[in-house]
């Protein structure tokens, strides 16, 4: 009787036992919050890598954009150098290129003028009649072409800082729906010039029934520029194989005003050189001017003998040669 009541006792002991761990293990992560902050770790790492494939995808897209970045770079050096062997244009282009609005005619005319005009004012304040003539060819064949490739420069100058945002404007109105040449239409309104005028001339272009892609070469031989190339190239393939306008035209916004800032620090650095070597090639002339002034005996004799001419001669031809030189130096490619 003993043992039956010690062998009940011992299995009601192992019973409870029992009940008590089982019920440990299911109730007291309940009551304990082990199973809240195992939820919330579980719930931590999820979000965690969640998290982490949110930057990894943003990385990527950040990583493909500017590898396009750099393919739209890498294109626009290549037809940059493929453009520099362009042959020589004709005068009424370059009339065009440079925003004068005269035909070839009247600037040889002027030319012709302008240069008898001032080798014929040499000659009467006592120039020799062959350094008169050299004047006189200075003045009508040099001056006028360099006049035309100073504003040819300060015309592209002025497109450049307006091309990017024209860009943008085309970029925003593809997103939101418009066609292109409602886009191309809004710039010819609302763009200054030269950028206005030009795409005007595509807008009518395309009215008159021309098509995009010779408007744009049209576009290129009045302003020579390689981005206006590329731009060119990017809206023929996109006309004929499709994609994403917008996102292409981006890239080349953004690219174009990179490269802008580049020369804007490139124009920086090199300016220090540039006002060195301005002062040292202006200052033999300004020493002549002030010695003739003060004493106009003492030289003379270089503007009244020959030996004086040729010796003047010589002397031009070497400043000229440091000129060039020093031009070549501070000059940098992008």
């Amino acid at each position: 009787m003993g043992n039956i009541s010690l062998s009940v006792l011992i299995t009601a002991v192992l019973a409870a036992v029992s009940v008590g761990g089982v019920a440990y293990v299911l109730i007291y992560p309940l009551l304990s919050g082990e199973k809240r902050g195992e939820e919330r770790k579980k719930a931590y790492r999820r979000k965690e890598n969640t998290s982490r494939a949110i930057r990894k995808a943003s990385s990527s897209r950040v990583n493909e954009h500017d590898k396009r970045r750099k393919q739209v770079e890498g294109t626009l050096k290549r037809l940059e150098e493929r453009n520099k062997g362009t042959e020589r244009v004709d005068m009424a282009l370059r009339l065009q290129q440079s925003g004068l609005n005269i035909s070839p005619l009247m600037f040889y005319l002027f030319s012709f003028l302008f240069g008898a005009g001032i080798g014929f004012a040499a000659f009467i304040f006592g120039v020799p009649a062959y350094l008169a003539g050299a004047i006189a060819f200075v003045a009508g064949v040099g001056f006028p072409r360099w006049v035309l490739k100073f504003l040819k420069n300060r015309r592209e100058r002025k497109f450049l800082n307006e091309f990017p945002n024209s860009i943008d404007v085309i970029v925003c109105g593809v997103k939101s729906g418009l066609p292109l040449n409602d886009c191309m239409a809004m710039i010819a309104a609302e763009a200054p010039a030269p950028v206005g005028p030009e795409f005007q001339e595509l807008v009518d272009a395309q009215r008159m029934g021309v098509p995009l892609e010779q408007g744009l070469r049209r576009m290129y031989e009045r302003v020579p520029l390689t981005e206006v190339s590329f731009l060119g190239i990017v809206l023929g393939i996109q006309s004929k194989a499709g994609g994403n306008l917008s996102e292409a035209l981006g890239n080349l916004s953004n690219v174009l005003r990179d490269r802008k800032k580049m020369k804007a620090k490139i124009r920086a650095v090199s300016q220090e050189a540039k006002t060195g070597a301005i002062i040292i090639g202006s200052l033999p002339m300004i020493i002549v001017l002030i010695v003739n002034i003060i004493t106009p005996d003492y030289m003379t004799i270089l503007f009244t003998s020959t030996m004086g001419h040729v010796l003047l001669g010589i002397s031009v031809f070497w400043m000229s040669l440091g000129v060039l030189v020093m031009r070549k130096m501070i000059n940098f490619d992008f």
